[in-house]
């Protein structure tokens, strides 16, 4: 079989893995926006909720054709 390629390790993300990714960038955001308020418990859960947000809707806008 070396007619085939290996699978591509640069490959973008599909459906439910941007929810992952953009919840992993809200918490790191959300850590700084909790050190800034003096509650990093808040930020973080900030940070979570709009993260996952910013995932689901770009896991939504990838799943359109």
């Amino acid at each position: 079989m070396p007619d085939q390629k290996p699978p591509s390790k640069n490959r973008q993300p599909q459906g439910k893995e941007w929810i992952s990714l953009g919840i992993g960038m809200g918490i790191a955001l959300g850590a700084g926006i909790g050190v800034a308020m003096d509650n990093l418990a808040l930020g973080i859960g900030i940070g979570l909720v709009i993260g996952a947000a910013v995932g689901v809707a770009l896991s939504q806008r990838k799943a359109q054709p």
